[in-house]
Formats: structure tokens, C-alpha cells, sequence
């Protein structure tokens, strides 16, 4: 990747954005930044941070006139018909993992990588822990939140024993080179359709993550990710039920087994839910492939904390628990969430679709809902998709409005479980702040 001579383009100046103009920078290579939607306050915040750099904005057609090499950050997609008409003409196009990819592709790193519908954030972190606790000197980055380049620059090159990335989708379309160690497919469910054909479209941008020689770690209760499997590569597997042959549960779901052997007591798991369960068994798969010991993962794992708005109790008011799923953003997300609780549910959900098909909730509503309340942009679509499940629907103007609906519906022994299977941005600036909006207002219910 050496685009001395070259001119680049970088597409996208939030973070990872940022992150490439800054890599180009450090490497003496000249890009200049396009947004489509510059406003002034960031124009002026990023040449006060790149010093002379060009900044443009409107026509991506436009902006790549002359370019060389185009940059996008994982927000564009690359099959934009700007984007397919620059590869077209012979135009090379790039992102940030593939970049990292290619500057540890002579190393001793190691890149355990994860992709999924649902929990890859968790397993992530978890991950990060685990390597953490074996004594390797980990870097943990990626759609967690730190842009992979941030985080090379960050170490000024320096070697690590293990960059553990959390990869979207979108950061896998233009991450054809990857070679981890080990890599895992967590689920396929239902998001983006906005952005893919299909889910089989989808699927096919997940399954990326595998792209190189080392190990894949699938889940066997998951078609999409069966089907995954590539010839002559070693396969882990795990699963929510027995396997002879990998990681699963036990016949009474009580222990995390391998190969018919206990490896822990599920009750000495720190988290929420039977999905947690299969994201634990998914982290001790990925880090023994890449060599980590068994007893030290297995001691690890006793005291991982777990995340902020996933699946996370945050109260038990009057018999009444509440729990802050925020980061439930798909369909996927919800049924594994309310799947994993054993209570009677009232469940708060809705925002932004992103083109999904809600029906696939039906059966889990009906099973073990006492009542769902639905807010923002698709919860007329929701209650649709819903419909005839026998369970009763009520629409909310805001979050706080829908907490105190829930908790005058639910009965002792219950959970209220905000898990939106939906995007935030229609009412809130992110899914943290929605899961704050959940926790102030449970907060002052149960005052």
C-alpha cells in the first residue's frame, strides 16, 4: 500500500475517516477529505486538526475526478454507482481494516476477529478480557468504538501480541485480505436491509471475516453460518445444545461443556441470558484456537463484567426488575434477549427499522410478553407485524412515557426489558443515550 504517488481520496469524515486521513498524514501521503454533508464546525475542526488539508463536499463524483485511490469509511457503501464506476476505470479502493490487515500481514500479531448480527460487542470485549488476563498484550478495536488506525498510531507501530477487531458488515466489504487467527461468525439476523439485497446479501458480506487460513469458529444452531464452513480449514463449532465435537450446553443446560466435558457452571457466568451463554462459549472457542490455556480463560470468565445497555439489570423496583437492552438495534437482538430471560416480559421497543421484517418477534411476543409498548418512526410497522400474536400493543410518545406505562402493566415477578429490535437516531443521539433515558426514567419511577 504504497500511495506516495497517488491521490487519495478519503470518504466519510467522522471517526474512521479521521482515523485514514491521519494514518495518510503519519505516512507522508497526501489525501484530501470528502463528506457529502460538510458542515462548517467540522470543516474548520478538521483543518485546525490536518493542517492545508483539501476538503470537499456535494458530488462524490465529482471529488473523485483524478483520484487514484479511494479511502471510504464504513458508513459508504462501496457498491454506490460513483464508487463501482471509479473501480470500474481501474480506481483502487480501500478501508481501514484491510489497511491494518496489510500492516500486520508479516508480523507475529495476531487478529482474532468477530462479525455477527448480535453480540459481537459483547464477545468482543469479552475477548479482550480473556487475552487480557492470559498476559497478552491486546489491543481491542474496531466497530467497539476505537478505528482500527487510531489504535496502530496509538502504538506507534509497536507490536502486539493480539489485536482483537470487532467488525461490522460494512468494515468487511473492503476487507478482502484479513487473515486472523481465528474468526468468528456469531448469528445472522435480520439488519441493514436498507444497505443489502436480502439476507443472503448480507451473509455474504459477513462471511469476509473468514477471508485467509486460520481458524473459523461457527455456530451450528445457525444456518447462514453452517453454511460458512470452507474446505480444508479448521472448524470450531458451537452451539446452544450438546455437541460431541465442540462447544455447547449440557443436556439440562446448566454447564458450558467441550467435547462431552464441563468446563464451567452457567450460574458462575457474570451475565444476563441464555445468548450470553452461547457468546461465552464463542469467546473461549476463539481464544483457544489461537492458542490461549483453558484454565486461565475458564477463571477469566468469572469476573467479566459485561456491558452497558446489554442486557443489563439496572433495578429491581417493587418485584419489578428493569433491564437496559438499548443495544438491541435489530430483531435478532430482541428475540435473543427476551429468549435468554426466564420472567413474564413487558416489552419496550421501536425507533428507526432499518427495513426489517418484525414478524420474526411474533413467537417470542407471544410466549412470554405480558405486553409491548411501542415508540418512534416504525411502531405502527411493529404493531402490524405483530398483529394477532394475543398480546396487548400500546403506542408511547416518548421513552419515559412508555417506563411508566410498563410498570403499571407488569406484575411482581416481572421484567420490563427495553430492547428496541430498532436505530435510535429518530429520537435520541445514539443507543446510549436512549439506554440513559431508559435509566432516568426508571430512576424517577421508582422514587
Amino acid at each position: 500500500m504504497n500511495w506516495h504517488n497517488k491521490k487519495i481520496l478519503v470518504a466519510g469524515l467522522g471517526g474512521t475517516g479521521q482515523s485514514l486521513l491521519a494514518w495518510c498524514r503519519a505516512n507522508g501521503m497526501d489525501a484530501a477529505g470528502y463528506d457529502a454533508k460538510l458542515n462548517d464546525d467540522t470543516a474548520a475542526a478538521l483543518r485546525a486538526r490536518f493542517d492545508g488539508v483539501e476538503l470537499l463536499s456535494g458530488s462524490l463524483r465529482d471529488a473523485l475526478a483524478g483520484r487514484d485511490v479511494l479511502l471510504i469509511s464504513p458508513g459508504i457503501s462501496r457498491r454506490l454507482p460513483e464508487i463501482t464506476e471509479f473501480e470500474r476505470i481501474g480506481g483502487t479502493v480501500s478501508g481501514d481494516v484491510d489497511i491494518l490487515a496489510h500492516l500486520l500481514r508479516d508480523r507475529s500479531d495476531r487478529i482474532i476477529a468477530i462479525t455477527g448480527s448480535n453480540g459481537k460487542t459483547t464477545v468482543t470485549s469479552l475477548v479482550g478480557h480473556l487475552c487480557r488476563a492470559c498476559g497478552c498484550d491486546t489491543v481491542v478495536a474496531g466497530n467497539i468504538g476505537t478505528p482500527v488506525l487510531d489504535a496502530w498510531l496509538a502504538r506507534g507501530g509497536k507490536s502486539a501480541d493480539v489485536w482483537v477487531l470487532e467488525l461490522s458488515s460494512f468494515q468487511l466489504e473492503t476487507t478482502p485480505h484479513l487473515n486472523a487467527a481465528a474468526a468468528v461468525c456469531l448469528n445472522v439476523s435480520e439488519d441493514h436491509l436498507d444497505r443489502y439485497d436480502d439476507l443472503l446479501d448480507y451473509a455474504r458480506a459477513k462471511d469476509a471475516v473468514f477471508n485467509g487460513t486460520g481458524v473459523q469458529v461457527l455456530n451450528a444452531d445457525d444456518a447462514f453460518c453452517r453454511a460458512m464452513k470452507r474446505a480444508e480449514r479448521e472448524v470450531r463449532w458451537f452451539s446452544l445444545h450438546p455437541l460431541a465435537d465442540g462447544y455447547g450446553l449440557s443436556i439440562d443446560k446448566t454447564h458450558l461443556m467441550h467435547r462431552g466435558g464441563a468446563l464451567l457452571a452457567r450460574e458462575r457466568i457474570p451475565l444476563q441470558g441464555e445468548h450470553n451463554a452461547a457468546n461465552v462459549l464463542a469467546a473461549l472457542a476463539l481464544c483457544e484456537a489461537a492458542g490461549l490455556p483453558r484454565k486461565q480463560l475458564l477463571e477469566a470468565v468469572k469476573n467479566f463484567a459485561g456491558l452497558p445497555h446489554r442486557v443489563q439489570k439496572i433495578a429491581e423496583k417493587r418485584g419489578i426488575t428493569f433491564i437496559d437492552d438499548s443495544k438491541g438495534t435489530n430483531v435478532g437482538a430482541t428475540v435473543a434477549a427476551m429468549a435468554g430471560l426466564p420472567e413474564k416480559i413487558v416489552l419496550i421497543a421501536g425507533g428507526q427499522g432499518k427495513g426489517q421484517d418484525f414478524r420474526p418477534l411474533r413467537d417470542v411476543v407471544r410466549d412470554k410478553a405480558r405486553a409491548v409498548l411501542l415508540m418512534g418512526a416504525d411502531a405502527q410497522k411493529i404493531a402490524d407485524d405483530l398483529s394477532g400474536c394475543g398480546v396487548p400493543v400500546h403506542f408511547c410518545a416518548t421513552l419515559p412515557d412508555a417506563v411508566a406505562q410498563a410498570a403499571g402493566l407488569a406484575q411482581a415477578g416481572d421484567t420490563v426489558l427495553l430492547s428496541p429490535a430498532c436505530a435510535s437516531l429518530d429520537m435520541f443521539r445514539s443507543y446510549v443515550h436512549r439506554g440513559e433515558v431508559f435509566a432516568q426514567a426508571v430512576a424517577d419511577w421508582c422514587v
